[in-house]
């Protein structure tokens, strides 16, 4: 790769010279944030830019899970953290689903609404989480408008013969999209807004002076008026007094099942474990519990104990009766601190910040993106 200064004028002026805004990281937060920053300053020189081919966090790496709360990670936070904050993240995340459909478009993300379901096993006791159906439904109501979205669903076997599983809980509106579609369109909406979008660019530094920000990368200095720091669970090399840790999901996909007769979301053990149909496939991740500390990693790729859990799982209890094969595995890294909130906000009058997704990247990315933009 070409270093700036071995760069043509043209390639200069056009791509590195006058930089109003330089937003770091193109996934859903970094694109939401450029075109945002657009939408505010029509006439400011926007350059996103991003270390590899494709983001390199969890945009495209993701399950596609449209979900802001299941009843059994409600309930536990519920116990953990401080009841104000458990509803201002559900809000959060419900108004991020709807803003993220206003922005790419539901015929682009493919979103549909089968539904989800929060298995329960022989170890969980139902009771601890029926009890509280009531409470949470009245709590979302206000928060959504929507009545009754959850509710007990005792006959999940008979629809889906797992193993293992004795009872759910359904919410009935979490859906289901395709990351990849999503990405494309963030991408056509970057080339619409005449935002400049380079990527093999890595950040390696960022210093401030006067109100500009001097830039150090892969491929040689640079400056730009104002930075976005948009990289999620890499963002620790940027903020190492911040609390963000990076958290790896591992995933695997099946070859597609004939007459698979699965077809929505699912959560499993609060959340650890979650899969989906994708057509006739089941795509099934998690983990993580497993292994907290091994998990804390920047590095892409799949362990033999998380591989075995999943494949496990994959065979007892998701699909106890039919014949498949996994087709291959990938993993993803998510941005996680002590609290689900994520962290968005100025570290000088030129530097900002929206990072620390909480894994949640789908539901809040795009708000947040907006929400970073407008810091500046």
């Amino acid at each position: 790769m070409l270093n700036i200064q071995q760069l043509s004028f043209w390639e200069k002026e056009t791509y590195f010279s006058g930089i109003d805004f330089l937003v770091i990281g193109a996934g859903i937060v970094g694109c939401s944030t450029a075109i945002h920053l657009r939408k505010k300053y029509p006439d400011a020189k926007i350059l996103l830019v991003e270390r590899g081919f494709l983001p390199m966090g969890a945009s495209t790496k993701n399950a596609g899970f449209a979900c802001f709360g299941s009843v059994t990670e409600l309930v536990d936070d519920l116990e953990s953290i401080p009841e104000n904050e458990v509803w201002q993240t559900l809000q959060k995340r419900w108004e991020g689903l709807n803003y993220l459909k206003e922005l790419i478009g539901i015929e682009h993300l493919d979103f549909q609404q089968h539904g989800s379901w929060d298995l329960i096993d022989d170890d969980t006791n139902p009771l601890h989480y029926s009890e509280k159906i009531e409470y949470l439904n009245e709590k979302l109501h206000k928060i959504s408008g929507q009545a009754n979205v959850y509710s007990e669903d005792r006959n999940i076997y008979s629809k889906f013969n797992f193993g293992q599983v004795k009872t759910s809980f359904y919410n009935r509106l979490e859906a289901q999209i395709d990351t990849g579609k999503m990405m494309l369109r963030f991408h056509t909406l970057l080339q619409e807004h005449g935002i400049l979008h380079l990527s093999g660019i890595e950040i390696k530094n960022i210093e401030t002076h006067a109100n500009c920000n001097f830039i150090e990368s892969n491929i040689g200095e640079f400056q730009a008026n104002n930075v976005a720091i948009c990289v999620n669970g890499f963002a620790k090399k940027f903020l190492k007094d911040e609390d963000i840790l990076p958290a790896r999901a591992q995933v695997l996909i099946t070859k597609p099942i004939e007459n698979l007769h699965i077809k929505g979301t699912f959560h499993y053990q609060m959340g650890y474990y979650y899969f989906r149909n994708i057509g006739s496939r089941i795509l099934f991740g998690g983990g993580r519990n497993l292994d907290f500390k091994g998990e804390t990693s920047e590095e892409f790729q799949n362990t033999e104990m998380i591989k075995n859990a999943l494949s496990e799982k994959l065979k007892n209890i998701i699909l106890p009766q039919t014949e498949f094969e996994i087709d291959y595995f990938w993993s993803g890294i998510m941005g996680v601190g002590k609290t689900k909130k994520p962290i968005v906000k100025k570290i000088n009058d030129s530097l900002a910040v929206g990072v620390r997704m909480g894994g949640m990247g789908v539901a809040i990315g795009s708000l947040v993106g907006k929400e970073t933009a407008d810091l500046f």
